[in-house]
């Protein structure tokens, strides 16, 4: 068994409706199912849906502060003022910032450009910088990506004299600042429909405005850019604008774009948004987070493919660096918050700091300490010299970081974003009144269910259906991210005929499945540690996107999975190790490396005469021995039965003396996952199926055995064993079963036999069916290959459960 990351929610399914859909416009099923599920069932929007245009987009002029906008821009532009693009230095507001110097240029205004230092200086609109512009001659700035926020700075700037035109998409605080004029679709009082725009998109809403038809499509590339990087719902005119934009960047006419795409490695054909936010959003992002956001901006706005190669270089060695510093602040992370998890402590939402942490990494952290531990989380970097603490916050579903921060706003020096994301600084004196506020406003709002992971599928098919042509229809679903996922299959029951593990350190899994006479592969990104835990035998359950593979010049379906599920018991077959400890300490090391079994979920068992000590060194591992009463008992004093219920994982050193120990046993680990045998395969005293002949052949020889003066146990059964080959331990099954008939007494190493047994059938003796189920017992776990031995302890756990 292996239990799935995620609880697997599956869209509501209307057959009639896809059928409907499937028939109007002549589309493959799985793909009017998928559309249908999306809330698409109409076949005038599945249209639009599927074949949309530049026409949908929605007039720049609903957006409030457009309108005082445009002409004071082209008032600044006629007279030769200066004027400031102040932007953010993550890829949307780079984006943004790359766009409007773009429209600068057309507008051939007289202007400049700047970037907060990420570290130095922190998100948004910062007083020295106002100062310095006001001081270079600018007399207007326009904000992209930020500002929404800057009410004191914005006041400072028309101290200045300057007008502030600000173009935001974050969420807007209670107090506005009193610019010249404000641009953000979340504005209360905006009527603009979509309030889903990322920066960028509202830059370029601002730029259209000015330019109407003549705006360059070339722009929609930067637009599709930040919207993609910065997670914004691929819904609604997004949609639209981010197909033109990737459908651009194929010839882009960037020269960054193009050296980044390749530097990433994609060399020719379509783009994808996977393309932007795996390839270039991280290499774009590492500017700012390990130095300054200007070198990402110059690959942007370069002319020349030359220096945009090198700058790509650049960025690339950039990311690199980028990634072996978020593993190593992880590391520390993780061996804090297990310290806390250790000691019983884990709050609801975990805030973590270290002194001299990168604060520009400390989002992507964040990210990875929420995926494992699925808690809102906040890493900080702590400045030793000033005691500043610079942080990044993620979050989960039902729970609103924005607001959470907005309930600690008295401690806080400026917070700032989304309900899924936000930053935040104060002072190290405050962290631990902040994390108390946190889990105070925690305490009110989350609930268990919250703290469950879910996974949604779209709906369940066979793999018959995931066919080249159907994966080739789904593609115009696209473009795939927040907001419109892409199509996430649930396919049940297939079997798994190969599996390997792949890439540099085995870190990817690739697997071999077949149903319904189907065959497809299946690759897990960074699941390799699951390779430990498979079986050939597993029937296996997967949340999958499909996609196609293509290498030298052959295209085929091939699968990316998303989750995975084993639902049945597994059995791992060890026998006749040479040291059952050592293969026992292999094994755990190897299975505590996956984080999918844990410390404490892992118990061998062995009966007394064992050498437990082999195993008892194992610290997470428990120990048991087969109890006749009870099935099991612990094996080490400070254990106690009731533990056996958190065990998952069983390592069987021994078999026990009996099948009713071995059920009761059963009965004791009722969370089994799965077994791993490690017991001898053969033995001298062998348990034959009892049968009526062999005992009828005993019973006969201890008849005329017994006329003798002296009839020795001893001899009787050493002449027993050579005359029918019977073994020691049998005999001793089959004289106890004639003393609970009465045929025979034993007693002073002697046998008498019962001149006038009992009548009783063989059967009806107890120790006859122990016999049995003891002999069938052995006969699976000795000599039966795995398939069989796994249908068996299945069929035991479910006649115990």
């Amino acid at each position: 068994m292996l239990q799935s990351k995620y609880h697997w929610n599956i869209s509501p399914y209307d057959l009639e409706a896809s059928r409907q859909l499937q028939q109007q416009l002549e589309i493959p099923a799985l793909l009017a199912s998928l559309l249908v599920t999306r809330g698409i069932s109409n076949s005038e929007d599945a249209s639009k849906f599927l074949d949309h245009s530049l026409m949908e987009l929605h007039d720049p002029y609903q957006m409030s502060g457009i309108e005082e906008a445009v002409p004071r821009i082209r008032k600044a532009v006629d007279a030769g003022e200066r004027i400031l693009i102040y932007g953010d230095y993550d890829a949307d507001g780079l984006s943004s910032t790359a766009l409007m110097i773009e429209l600068m240029r057309t507008l051939q205004a007289n202007f400049e450009f700047y970037i907060p230092h990420r570290s130095k200086e922190g998100y948004g609109l910062h007083n020295h910088v106002l100062k310095q512009a006001h001081d270079n001659g600018v007399s207007l700035i326009v904000t992209v990506d930020t500002g929404i926020s800057a009410v004191e700075q914005i006041a400072y700037a028309a101290e200045l004299g300057i007008d502030v035109i600000v173009t935001d998409h974050h969420e807007p605080p209670a107090k506005l600042p009193e610019a010249y004029t404000l641009i953000n679709p979340k504005l209360p009082y905006c009527p603009y429909p979509f309030k889903g725009l990322a920066g960028v998109g509202v830059a370029y809403k601002l730029a259209y405005a000015l330019l109407g038809k003549d705006t360059p499509a070339a722009w929609l590339e930067l637009v599709a850019l930040g919207t993609i990087a910065d997670l914004m719902p691929l819904t609604d005119e997004n949609r639209v604008l981010v197909r033109m934009g990737l459908e651009q960047m194929t010839a882009s006419s960037f020269p960054g774009i193009s050296a980044l795409l390749h530097t990433a490695g994609w060399n020719q054909g379509e783009v994808t948004s996977t393309n932007v936010a795996f390839g270039l959003a991280p290499r774009i992002n590492a500017a700012g987070r390990m130095s300054h956001a200007f070198s990402a901006l110059d690959v942007l706005t370069a002319t020349s493919m030359e220096v945009a190669e090198d700058l790509a270089e650049k960025l690339d060695l950039l990311n690199r660096e980028r990634q072996q510093l978020v593993d190593d602040i992880v590391g520390e992370a993780f061996k804090r918050i297990e310290a806390k998890e250790a000691a019983g402590t884990l709050p609801d939402v975990l805030v973590v700091a270290g002194e001299g942490w990168n604060v520009g990494v400390v989002g992507i952290v964040a990210s990875k300490i929420l995926e494992r531990y699925y808690r809102p989380t906040l890493v900080l970097g702590i400045d030793v010299a000033t005691g500043e603490c610079k942080g990044s916050a993620r979050s989960i579903p039902g729970f609103d970081i924005y607001e959470a921060l907005t309930y600690c706003d008295a401690l806080l020096d400026h917070y700032g974003g989304h309900p899924s994301a936000a930053g935040m600084s104060l002072h190290r004196d405050r962290l631990e009144e902040f994390e108390q506020r946190l889990n105070e406003f925690a305490r009110n709002v989350l609930r268990p269910e919250h703290f469950i992971p879910s996974l949604q599928a779209d709906l369940e098919c066979r793999l018959r259906e995931i066919t080249l042509p159907v994966i080739e229809q789904l593609a115009q679903l696209a473009p795939f991210g927040m907001g419109n996922p892409s199509p996430r299959l649930l396919v049940r029951g297939a079997e798994l005929l190969d599996y390997r593990q792949m890439g540099k350190d085995g870190k990817h899994l690739k697997l071999t499945i077949r149903q319904d006479g189907s065959m497809i592969e299946a690759v897990a990104f960074g699941k390799g540690e699951i390779f430990k835990l498979l079986t050939p035998e597993a029937r296996v359950d997967l949340v999958v996107e499909a996609g196609i593979n293509e290498w030298n010049g052959q295209r085929k379906p091939q699968l990316f999975i998303q989750d995975i599920s084993i639902p049945h018991l597994q059995v791992f077959d060890y026998r006749d190790p040479l040291d059952p400890g050592t293969k026992i300490e292999e094994l755990q090391q190897g299975i505590l490396k996956t984080s999918y079994c844990s410390a404490g979920s892992m118990a061998a068992v062995s009966s007394r005469r064992a050498d437990l000590l082999a195993v008892g060194h194992l610290e997470g591992t428990s120990v048991w021995v087969y109890d006749q009463e009870q099935g099991i008992s612990p094996g080490r004093s400070e254990s106690d039965r009731g533990d056996a219920v958190t065990v998952k994982t069983l390592f069987v050193i021994e078999l026990p003396d009996s099948a009713d120990i071995w059920n009761k046993m059963l009965t004791s680990f009722v969370n089994l996952e799965r077994v791993f045998l490690l017991h001898p395969r053969s033995s001298v005293d062998t348990i034959e199926a009892p049968s009526r002949e062999r005992f009828k052949q005993v019973y006969i020889f201890l008849r005329k055995y017994a006329g003798q003066d002296e009839c020795l146990e001893e001899r009787v059964i050493a002449e027993l064993m050579s005359r029918f080959g019977i073994s020691r331990r049998m005999l001793y099954f089959i004289l106890d079963i004639f003393v609970e008939l009465d045929f025979i007494v034993r007693g002073e190493g002697r046998i008498t036999v019962n001149s006038a047994p009992s009548k009783r059938p063989l059967e009806s003796a107890s120790g006859y069916q122990s016999l049995g189920l003891l002999a069938e017992m052995e006969q699976i776990l000795l000599h039966e290959e795995v398939p069989q031995i796994t249908e068996w302890i299945t069929c035991q756990l479910q006649g115990v459960s």
